[in-house]
């Protein structure tokens, strides 16, 4: 699975539709003047992927939104189109999937194939593809590399567990595991409670 398209618009320094495609692949290098805006590229690829722009404020929405001389934007779109010709994302067999995020002044949005989700959808989604919003190392900042080879053995292995995918199956097969514990503790109970009717019953008579 690899991202496709990117399609910006309203956020940080793009003010109008912007579409990025032709990615390679393989490796890609985004160049540029300083200014013309590499940064804010990354940063919204993070800002649908990631979890550094997760439950943002009023005030941060309004951080995001394009800000130039003229009309203001009303949000901040971005658009993300990912290669699924491999079927990495098994809940859907088309070749490609489209995630959008979109926030405004009072809204935060996410979207799948043009249908409005919970963020939660998008997360399960992602992970169950290997892609963990919460793995800091899909974009790797200076100082992280360092980071992660210095850290605990613990830490190194949750985090290949992210990135297999594991970690939403482990979760879900806790919840099931507690569904189950639940079902059998009331099959229990009104097994018991209806050995107690009969009693009753055969006693009145």
């Amino acid at each position: 699975m690899r991202i496709k398209e990117v399609r910006i618009s309203g956020f940080r320094s793009y003010k109008d539709n912007t579409h990025v495609y032709g990615f390679s692949p393989r490796s890609n290098v985004v160049v540029g003047r300083n200014g013309s805006g590499k940064s804010n590229f990354f940063h919204a690829i993070q800002f649908v992927l990631s979890d550094e722009y997760s439950h943002l404020k009023e005030e941060q929405r309004l951080g995001l939104l394009h800000e130039s001389t003229g009309p203001k934007v009303a949000h901040a779109r971005v658009e993300i189109t990912f290669d699924n010709s491999e079927k990495r994302i098994m809940a859907f067999d088309n070749p490609e999937v489209k995630i959008v995020r979109q926030v405004g002044k009072k809204k935060d949005q996410y979207y799948i194939d043009n249908k409005m989700v919970p963020r939660a959808e998008v997360v399960n989604l992602m992970e169950s593809a290997g892609f963990s919003r919460s793995n800091p190392y899909y974009i790797v900042k200076q100082g992280k590399i360092n980071e992660l080879a210095t850290s605990p053995d613990a830490y190194k292995l949750k985090l290949l567990r992210e990135v297999a995918g594991t970690r939403v199956y482990d979760e879900r097969k806790e919840e099931s595991l507690k569904i189950l514990k639940e079902t059998i503790h009331y099959a229990s109970y009104f097994s018991t409670l209806e050995t107690l009717v009969l009693e009753s019953l055969e006693y009145r008579k």
